[in-house]
């Protein structure tokens, strides 16, 4: 492994040196495109591709290791300063892996983490969340770190009153035809749902993306068996394509 990290370095270097498009990129024009590669690795993974996710997480160790090289020629930092940290981190962050020993369960080492965080200069429970993360994403990290100092919800049914809480002040600003507020009670529905999949242990991304999944899959199947009836989708009725998509239902 060490021979074949030594060569992708040595080639990234040569690329940085004799190719145009490498030599041109930066910190910030890689940053949609690593983007990009990361959520290419999720794919994979959902979709239980593993020689797809060799090939994706080769692709983000170029990112890393081009990201470091453009570091290191500007002088910002080195490829052994970030290997030095992250080793120091997870010593730190582990003192009953790497301290003194003693057995713990994952909720246990959760707080620690978050504790030790603390010793290494952040001032709120809630930082370090990306603003950048997707919305979903985002409420449920928020969630969960409020959680750990204790500010959360006793038990799901709480919860569950919070969502029909939220839906009828949605429905009450949609009744009263004031924008802003429709948009800031979907925010706070949202918000709850997210509340309630965190408690039963469902991944709101998932769900969502599944969800996503599952009407493409099905309203490529109303295209599908419209095409093959010689129809055109722009001409056809609303009856015609629910007609389609219960059939879908059926298989999908």
């Amino acid at each position: 492994m060490h021979k074949e990290f030594e060569r992708l370095l040595e080639i990234v270097r040569r690329l940085r040196k004799d190719c145009p498009w490498d030599r041109e990129q930066t910190h910030q024009s890689l940053r949609h495109s690593f983007l990009e590669e990361v959520y290419e690795v999720i794919e994979s993974i959902d979709h239980g591709q593993w020689s797809e996710l060799r090939s994706e997480l080769g692709d983000v160790f170029l990112h890393l290791v081009l990201q470091t090289m453009i570091a290191e020629e500007q002088n910002e930092f080195t490829l052994d300063e970030v290997l030095y940290h992250i080793n120091e981190k997870l010593i730190r962050r582990h003192p009953h892996v790497f301290g003194e020993r003693k057995e713990i369960d994952s909720e246990a080492q959760a707080k620690t983490w978050e504790k030790i965080k603390f010793t290494e200069g952040r001032t709120s429970v809630i930082e370090g969340v990306p603003y950048e993360l997707p919305a979903l994403l985002r409420a449920r990290r928020l969630q969960e770190k409020a959680a750990k100092v204790g500010f959360d919800w006793r038990k799901k049914e709480d919860v569950w009153e919070k969502i029909a809480e939220e839906f009828n002040e949605l429905r009450n600003a949609a009744e009263a035809g004031d924008r802003q507020s429709v948009e800031e009670e979907i925010g706070d529905l949202l918000f709850s749902i997210v509340n309630y999949s965190r408690f039963v242990k469902v991944n709101p991304e998932d769900a969502l993306r599944n969800a996503s999944n599952k009407f493409a899959a099905r309203f490529h199947h109303i295209e599908e068996r419209l095409r093959a009836g010689g129809k055109d989708i722009y001409a056809s009725t609303l009856a015609e394509m629910d007609q389609l998509w219960n059939e879908a239902k059926g298989t999908i």
